[in-house]
């Protein structure tokens, strides 16, 4: 694991000690997504963020904010030691994040389906205004059961919003169980297609493929694109990785935080 995919780890645990809880499995699932895009392919910055030709992120499964929240600390957004104040009564970083109260936040999410409907407004809105600006959202693979993603893509297509990118982070579990026992999303690849997206899969841990990926969108000039990133969830932790018991966590043991904190070193 590279060093800035340990160190955005260390600060989620850093805000998930501080506040006692958190999703930390669905976190750990994204952190090479979000450095990934963070790191060079989105025109978003703490300096450009109300520029109306700012690139913008969604996160649409908002529950892993622990991961964007770090995200933005380490890029200037907020201040490192503000994440230990996690989920406390006074503090504006909560279980989800909230646009208006955190700089970096571009929407606020929560309600599981709303990240591709609102990405696909902006994506509009941009081609509207002839803007050039990207629009990335970032779905759980749980998430999208919910019929409104579909909704979304079918306008998306219909819209030909080459300025669009959904990334499933697809970490075959959910809130209780694995996705294909919940609710088998196969054949994933070919639902995206069938809807009208250019359609890649990638290593979600592998910084250069995401990278190398990123750099080859979009996919298709007449379509929006849809990437289909394999991941683990608690990816870094080995009593979190694969285990749906993790995916949101509290009454975290101090001996529980010391292995989290060895494994990173």
């Amino acid at each position: 694991m590279e060093l800035v995919s340990k160190r955005l780890r260390k600060l989620v645990v850093e805000a998930l000690e501080g506040g006692g809880r958190g999703h930390l499995g669905s976190s750990m699932s994204m952190i090479e997504i979000l450095h990934a895009l963070y790191d060079g392919y989105l025109n978003i910055s703490k300096d450009n963020f109300t520029s109306l030709d700012r690139d913008r992120f969604i996160l649409s499964k908002g529950h892993g904010c622990l991961a964007l929240y770090a995200v933005l600390a380490d890029k200037g957004f907020i201040p490192a030691e503000e994440l230990k104040t996690f989920c406390k009564l006074d503090s504006r970083l909560g279980g989800h994040p909230e646009r208006g109260k955190i700089p970096g936040v571009e929407a606020s999410t929560g309600a599981l389906g709303h990240g591709l409907p609102i990405g696909v407004g902006m994506a509009i809105a941009g081609k509207i205004r002839k803007k050039n600006y990207k629009v990335v959202v970032l779905t759980g693979d749980g998430e999208i059961n919910e019929g409104s993603v579909w909704e979304a893509a079918m306008s998306a297509a219909k819209h030909k919003l080459s300025n669009l990118t959904v990334i499933v982070d697809y970490n075959k579990l959910q809130s209780y169980g694995l996705t294909k026992e919940v609710l088998d999303l196969e054949p994933l690849m070919d639902k995206w297609k069938s809807f009208g997206f250019a359609i890649e899969e990638v290593d979600g841990h592998n910084i250069k493929e995401l990278k190398s990926l990123f750099s080859k969108l979009p996919l298709n000039k007449t379509k929006p694109t849809a990437i289909i990133a394999h991941t683990i969830k608690g990816k870094g932790f080995a009593m979190a990785e694969g285990n749906p018991q993790w995916h949101h966590k509290n009454k975290i043991t101090p001996e529980e935080f010391s292995v989290m904190y060895q494994s990173l070193n």
